[in-house]
């Protein structure tokens, strides 16, 4: 799918602030399920300083500093992708094999994976989210089976509900309530992934949402998303993280679907929330951010994927709104 995405973040301060630095995630992977043609970056007013370096998670960060007084600042951020859905590779090891790998043990080899089963700052680990897990891992049963599962039971044992949960709001809040928004629901089934010893991470990006049948697409009426993904071992090195959206209840490698772009991943929220930053000045604020996802029709002479068979100031830009 060739899909097009702007995400703009508008910011007004009152008073103006008077110098700030900022860290944008904003600009998607190339990987083997989704392919980035183009990428620009707009920043208004002009920085003083723009620079984009790699995160420790892979991910495509964009520091940039503005050191003359702004009322307004706004960023605009033009992807252009192709997007695949990959075929399934076989995977039977069993969930209690993938909780022992994790152990610590004293003469073990490091498994990178190991950075996603620790409690994160949106993620703890409790004998709630534990009690929750365990129905969908009885023993002997696949990683992958029960990541399944526990997919299907949080869609369908949790609400979708925008007024129920703020951006801070914690997951074992979450989890008690049963209602929530996609931020809610990656953590929830995060917490309970790791809460069984099961390495699991946070996954931010968008969904092409598709309008009521004769209305027009709507600019800037998308929103911002976010799944899981779960480790699987037993499989090659550039397979082993199997994607799980417990908000629309759908799962795949490498992406949950060809309407879906993944733009960062972490260990949870806080690691690749889209605009975060450092200000002076500023007392009061108000965040605007409107996102559209289009489909756009196939570039001519561009080679398809492959399959592959084998005051801290927090902008909080994730969107609340359905999708």
């Amino acid at each position: 799918m060739h899909l097009q995405v702007t995400h703009e973040t508008r910011l007004d301060y009152l008073p103006p602030v008077e110098v700030a630095q900022h860290m944008a995630y904003l600009q998607p992977w190339s990987t083997d399920s989704q392919q980035l043609l183009s990428h620009s970056l707009r920043v208004e007013p002009r920085p003083a300083q723009q620079t984009t370096t790699l995160d420790v998670f892979g991910n495509r960060r964009t520091f940039f500093s503005l050191q003359t007084p702004h009322a307004r600042l706004r960023v605009v951020a033009t992807s252009t992708l192709l997007t695949l859905q990959r075929p399934m590779p076989p995977s039977s090891i069993a969930w209690e094999q993938v909780r022992e790998r994790f152990r610590y043990r004293a003469d073990a080899l490091y498994d990178p994976g190991t950075e996603f089963v620790f409690a994160s700052q949106h993620v703890p680990r409790n004998a709630e989210f534990a009690a929750y897990a365990r129905a969908s891992f009885p023993a002997g049963a696949s990683m992958f089976d029960g990541a399944q599962h526990l997919m299907h039971r949080i869609h369908a044992d949790f609400t979708y509900d925008t007024r129920s949960t703020q951006i801070n709001t914690p997951a074992a809040e979450a989890l008690a309530q049963r209602k929530g928004v996609c931020q809610d629901f990656a953590h929830i089934m995060i917490a309970c992934l790791r809460s069984m010893g099961l390495a699991a991470r946070y996954v931010s990006g968008y969904l092409l949402t598709r309008p009521a049948p004769g209305a027009e697409r709507l600019i800037g009426s998308d929103a911002s998303h976010a799944w899981v993904s779960v480790l699987l071992p037993d499989l090659p090195d550039d397979a082993r993280w199997c994607d799980f959206d417990p908000t629309n209840d759908r799962w795949g490698w490498g992406l949950p679907g060809e309407d879906y772009v993944l733009l960062a991943s972490g260990r949870d929220y806080a690691d690749v929330s889209p605009i975060r930053g450092v200000i002076h000045g500023g007392a009061n604020h108000r965040l605007t951010v409107a996102v559209t996802v289009s489909p756009l029709d196939p570039p001519a002479g561009l080679p398809m994927l492959a399959a592959d068979t084998g005051r801290q100031f927090q902008s909080q830009s994730q969107s609340r709104a359905p999708v």
